[in-house]
């Protein structure tokens, strides 16, 4: 019992340090700038003591409200089968409504497309304010901003770059890089602090709250540059599958939040410091790079470097968290199928996917030398994160109502607080559109609009697929009665609809006369569940002695493999002769009377062409795949 309970607590350490090298690179960067640029905003009004404790009351209430109480304590329990995440949130919010609401695949959606504009901005904000702490070593005070920028996307190209070798082999450096990063924090926090005890003074919420009634229009501002201080707390939710619950739980409360808290304290007491100086040679105080001046002069080069690879850190958690929901979108259908490799065999969730990976890269650099300064990106970060919170509340209230069964009263008034905070977060930073809040939302509106086009496309070429086939009973019927020539072997027919015969069966009837002497009729079908257990994947159903119906039903974190999955029941392929697998291929054109406005079959028709191999994602040997093409109108 003794043995059992070490080796679990070892296990319990192993997986929390995995999680601070993983889940908290994000938010563990924010001190970076978050503090600075909230009181840059403040800074409009002259900055003097009320200024200092009220931005950091702030910031301080916002890591226990937000991250602490919403995410860790509350939202951390709704997983799905362990897995969490915006579209895990979608995946059983609607198994709990039957998938008869609209709105949560609406709220899925949202949530999706604005976690890329994160994903767009988390990498260039970070990498870039960890750059510019160079300014700061006493001799590079006059460091160009060209010499910073290329500094930067050197840095960003080549993590970019070595994403498709993977990443197993560093990701084990991850967890000890963060402790010392985090350690590092802490010690800064606690020497400055212990120069300026009164600092504590901060965690009385009457700060905040005078901050926010005294200085009006400011205050939102304020509040909407606060709001950096959280960026990163989605992470903790979405990374439950690799780590579980407990270990994110145990490193956020022992040993992340306690950091964070310490360092921004310090930071805090050292603008305290910095006004007495201030007030004491009669000028007003000017706003600084508190992180970095934080560190003595010769402490300053290795704080940098530290600061460096723990922005690179947290933009490789954001790489690797786009990867993982653009697999999950593919897998529930809310966009085309993409190339997806495996970049480690021992761990399934390592994985590359080149689009993906070249897309965010141009976002990041075209943000790089849009804004040019981490300062002037700052205003580009809040939104699509309050925007993404706002619908994780929504669906967290549509899960504890629908799916823990809980009054749907007291579900409100739980969730309600949390939305209230949300919103006000979220409409503090819709203030900041013009500097560069309008970022994100162009990058979700453009996601937005590549997912509604590809769900109503894809219903549309169902309808009509369905309006021009033939009911597969009444094939079979006339096949039995007129029996063509029968060929040895077993033919496999990709389908979306079971109950209507393939274009590639009919096609192949036309061109070869010939059927096969087993035809298995498969749908891939993916389920509200992360993971579907092997011996439940498969679901058959005779037709006659000719065709089968089959069903193969995969979670949404599944790897999929077709043949592997089949070849589980014997009697399927099995049949001398062999086994083919026939594929149908769709072209989509214009039809006289449109089913969708032109500009969206256009763009459906590029998606539809673009979209990968599915004899790939579905594993299927090449040297076994029949493709047949056919057209739809739409």
């Amino acid at each position: 019992m003794d043995q059992a309970s070490h080796s679990q607590r070892n296990s319990l350490a192993a997986l929390t340090l995995g999680a601070i090298g993983v889940v908290y690179g994000d938010i563990g960067t924010s001190p970076l700038y978050a503090f600075r640029e909230a009181l840059a905003q403040a800074a409009h009004d002259g900055i003097a003591r009320a200024e200092i404790l009220g931005v950091l009351s702030l910031a301080l209430w916002a890591l226990i409200l937000v991250v602490t109480l919403k995410y860790v304590l509350f939202l951390s329990r709704m997983d799905n089968n362990g897995e969490g995440g915006v579209l895990s949130l979608m995946a059983l919010a609607k198994r709990a409504t039957g998938g008869r609401w609209s709105i949560v695949l609406l709220l899925g959606s949202a949530g999706a497309a604005l976690f890329y504009g994160d994903a767009i901005i988390t990498p260039a904000l970070s990498v870039l304010s960890a750059v510019e702490g160079l300014k700061t070593i006493p001799g590079l005070g006059g460091m160009t901003e060209p010499t910073i920028l290329g500094i930067t996307v050197g840095i960003l190209i080549a993590l970019f770059a070595v994403q498709a070798r993977g990443t197993a082999g560093v990701a084990v450096m991850f967890g000890p890089v963060c402790v010392v990063w985090f350690l590092a924090l802490a010690g800064l926090g606690l020497w400055h602090i212990a120069d300026a005890p009164q600092i504590l003074a901060a965690f009385n919420p009457q700060h905040a709250i005078t901050f926010m009634t005294s200085h009006g229009m400011t205050g939102l501002f304020v509040l909407g540059a606060v709001f950096l201080t959280v960026t990163g707390a989605e992470a903790l939710i979405a990374d439950m599958g690799h780590f579980g619950r407990k270990p994110i739980q145990l490193g956020w409360l022992s040993f992340v939040w306690p950091a964070l808290t310490l360092n921004y304290l310090g930071q805090g007491a050292l603008a305290l410091k910095a006004l007495a100086i201030a007030e004491a040679a009669k000028q007003p105080m000017a706003n600084s790079d508190w992180f970095f001046i934080m560190a003595p002069d010769m402490l300053r080069a290795p704080l940098v470097v530290l600061a460096t690879l723990a922005t690179i850190i947290a933009s490789q958690a954001v790489i690797t968290g786009a990867y993982s929901l653009s697999h999950q979108a593919i897998a529930l259908g809310l966009v085309p199928r993409m190339t997806i490799r495996q970049t480690s065999a021992q761990q399934m969730g390592q994985i590359y996917m080149p689009a993906v990976n070249w897309l965010l890269l141009l976002g990041v650099l075209l943000l790089v030398f849009g804004f040019r300064s981490s300062s002037a990106m700052a205003a580009a970060y809040g939104i699509a994160v309050t925007g993404t919170m706002v619908v994780t509340t929504c669906l967290a209230f549509i899960i504890a109502w629908k799916f823990w069964r809980w009054e749907p009263v007291w579900t409100a008034l739980l969730v309600a607080p949390f939305l209230a905070l949300d919103l006000f977060f979220f409409g503090a930073n819709i203030l900041r559109v013009s500097e560069g809040g309008w970022v994100p939302l162009v990058v979700a509106s453009a996601v937005g609009i590549v997912i509604f086009t590809w769900l109503k496309g894809r219903k549309a070429a169902a309808e009509r697929t369905m309006e021009q086939g033939v009911p597969l009973a009444d094939m079979a019927g006339a096949l039995a009665a007129r029996p063509p020539v029968t060929i040895e072997g077993t033919a496999v027919f990709l389908t979306q609809d079971l109950d209507v015969t393939p274009s590639a069966l009919l096609h192949n009837l036309k061109h070869n006369k010939a059927l096969h002497r087993s035809n298995i009729l498969l749908k891939v079908e993916t389920q509200t569940t992360p993971f579907v257990e092997l011996e439940d994947r498969l679901v058959t159903e005779r037709v006659d002695n000719r065709f089968l119906k089959a069903r193969l039903r995969y979670g949404y974190m599944d790897k999929i493999d077709v043949p592997s999955d089949l070849a589980r029941e014997p009697y399927l392929l099995s049949a001398s002769g062999g086994t083919s697998f026939f594929v149908g291929r769709s072209a989509i054109r214009f039809a006289a009377k449109p089913a969708m406005p032109r500009w969206m079959t256009v763009l459906f028709m590029i998606l539809h062409r673009n979209s990968a191999d599915p004899t790939a994602y579905f594993a299927i040997p090449p040297n076994r795949v029949v493709e047949l093409g056919s057209q739809i109108e739409l």
